[in-house]
């Protein structure tokens, strides 16, 4: 993108350049704070072989489940993967490769890529599968693994509102993951749900600012819940 204004039209143009077998940083939580509509770009681009980052892959039929159902993805590197059947099933079956990494561990390698830090040791993992194969040494009395940066060719990104410079603000918990992934990204999309002209967000409450954003996009959103608890009228009364 060329100046300052950050702001495309349509999701087409958004996601111009993506193409088979490239590495997607996915912002969200759960179902909290997801690029459901750059997922869904996604999709019906038809890209394949692609490798996605994300705390999580959706659920069955919304968000990055969607991309497993069309059989998109080749690799998974995700911290949680408990709420889709599907997911199960390509992993069982061998048509999907997933690197199980402790949730810290994800975030920080991820903020590194963003950093530009190849690599950190950590304590945590040592010990277990996750640590087979990695390089370990001792600091102290901690023994601790290298574990080496993520990054991306697109980082796909779901902020709040956002001036058209890409200067963005999440909501709430929506924050999550997002930040990180968009630092990590050589090109970084963020869909929001209002787009503000320069000077109306307060410098103070930006969270992601516009030098890590290519692109930027107003969408609307689907407000799903993951798992709804409902209690009887009446229970737990004596």
């Amino acid at each position: 993108m060329a100046g300052l204004d950050k702001r495309v039209t349509s999701y087409a143009q958004a996601l111009d350049g993506l193409t088979d077998g490239m590495t997607l940083l996915v912002g969200g939580f759960g179902l909290c704070g997801i690029p459901e509509n750059l997922i869904a770009e996604v999709r019906s681009r038809n890209v394949q072989e692609l490798t996605v980052v994300s705390n999580n892959c959706g659920v069955d039929d919304f968000g990055l489940g969607l991309l497993l159902e069309s059989r998109q993805i080749r690799k998974v590197v995700a911290s949680y993967v408990g709420e889709n059947d599907r997911f199960e099933q390509q992993v069982l079956s061998g048509e999907l490769v997933v690197e199980l990494t402790p949730q810290g561990t994800l975030a920080e390698k991820v903020r590194a890529g963003g950093a530009g830090i190849p690599a950190f040791y950590t304590a945590t993992g040592y010990g277990t599968p996750v640590a087979e194969g990695k390089e370990s040494r001792r600091f102290g009395d901690h023994h601790c693994i290298l574990e080496t940066a993520i990054t991306g060719d697109f980082a796909l990104i779901k902020g709040w509102k956002a001036d058209w410079y890409g200067n963005v603000i999440y909501r709430h918990t929506a924050q999550n993951f997002n930040p990180l992934m968009a630092t990590a990204g050589r090109i970084t999309v963020v869909e929001v749900e209002e787009i503000v002209p320069p000077g109306e967000l307060p410098p103070s409450a930006i969270h992601t600012p516009g030098i890590y954003v290519d692109r930027l996009i107003v969408g609307r959103f689907e407000k799903r819940i993951e798992q709804r608890t409902v209690r009887k009228e009446g229970a737990g009364l004596c």
